[in-house]
């Protein structure tokens, strides 16, 4: 069933888990941020699947790194959740110092609330564009669907898992996903859309964020889930996986940005704070985010990684503003939606 996503009901909603998780980050960062100036610390707020890869790999080679340098301790408080919702606490007003967001999206919705410059992340390396993922399908173990391609999911009788695309960045690239293969094919716009038509039609859950659409897959709920590469990934580095990767011949690779909020940072932390975006991009930083199941910006690093048929970007779609306005607002939403609701 799909959930309800009356305006009233997204308002609440919204509301509701923005004051929640703004006290939360609050209540977790208060007793850091009280010890004064000799604690030295770096607020960071990143979108849901990053977690293990920045609390177990990559904040503590920085830590290392920085200590090597100075002799400083350095600690992290970090907060992870739906991409939406964390920009949603960013717009709430938590100390967020650093913030690699799902999307290019949720950066522009913070600058146009003016809480950093317009496009500011585009003078970082990459554009800002800090790591990738493509989206891919994760099936039952022995895939007793024989489910191949994005087109699989939209036969009768095929139970699909999807994050919220109101509250989760990964919905909205799989979204991309899902229109741009049948789109790029000889159907064009008119496939795209029916294929979105036909996936959506047999969503039977959704969750706020691609972590918490992977928690319903786990717990039983649907034959497939679409999700990041990575989360996939990384479970089977784990001996965690229990589901199989089906690998869509077409599919976006999903690219990811980072945002530094330049007036959560204290003068005394500027240098600290800077060193830690550069190291983001550095060839270690890179490769433990490649061993995360992150794809690297740097392509040389990412040769142990299936190659896909037809790995395509949101940059095809004329950025996010025009994709978001076209394939996100207009068909998705404007016309997809509203056939399922009749």
């Amino acid at each position: 069933m799909i959930a309800n996503h009356t305006p009233l009901y997204r308002h609440l909603r919204g509301w509701l888990m923005a004051v929640i998780f703004t006290a939360l980050g609050l209540y977790v960062a208060w007793p850091w941020l009280a010890k004064g100036p000799h604690t030295r610390t770096i607020v960071f707020y990143g979108f849901s699947i990053l977690g293990e890869a920045m609390n177990e790999a990559v904040f503590p080679a920085f830590r290392d790194e920085w200590r090597a340098r100075t002799g400083e301790e350095v600690e992290f408080i970090s907060s992870f959740g739906g991409s939406g919702t964390v920009t949603n606490q960013i717009l709430m007003g938590v100390p967020a110092e650093v913030a690699l967001l799902s999307l290019e999206l949720d950066a522009h919705r913070i600058a146009g609330a003016r809480i950093v410059p317009a496009e500011d992340w585009r003078r970082l390396p990459q554009r800002g564009v800090l790591n990738r993922t493509p989206f891919i399908i994760l099936v039952r173990p022995g895939n007793p669907k024989n489910i191949r391609d994005f087109a699989d999911l939209a036969r009768p009788g095929i139970a699909v898992v999807h994050p919220d695309p109101f509250t989760s960045g990964g919905a909205n690239w799989a979204i991309l996903a899902e229109y741009g293969a049948a789109a790029r094919g000889p159907g064009g716009k008119a496939s795209g859309e029916q294929m979105l038509l036909g996936i959506w039609q047999n969503v039977v859950a959704q969750a706020a964020s691609a972590r918490a659409a992977r928690t319903q897959f786990e717990n039983g709920f649907g034959d497939a889930l679409i999700t990041y590469e990575q989360e996939a990934i990384w479970d089977r580095l784990h001996g965690k996986l229990h589901a199989e990767i089906v690998y869509p011949r077409s599919t976006i690779l999903s690219e990811h940005t980072l945002v530094v909020i330049d007036r959560n940072i204290k003068p005394k932390d500027r240098e600290m704070v800077a060193a830690f975006v550069e190291f983001l991009w550095s060839e270690k930083a890179q490769r433990l985010f490649a061993q995360s199941g992150f794809r690297s910006v740097d392509e040389h690093l990412n040769a142990d990684f299936r190659k896909i048929d037809d790995a395509f970007r949101v940059d095809d779609f004329g950025g996010w503003k025009e994709a978001k306005r076209e394939i996100i607002e207009t068909i998705w939403k404007g016309r997809v939606l509203k056939q399922l609701r009749h």
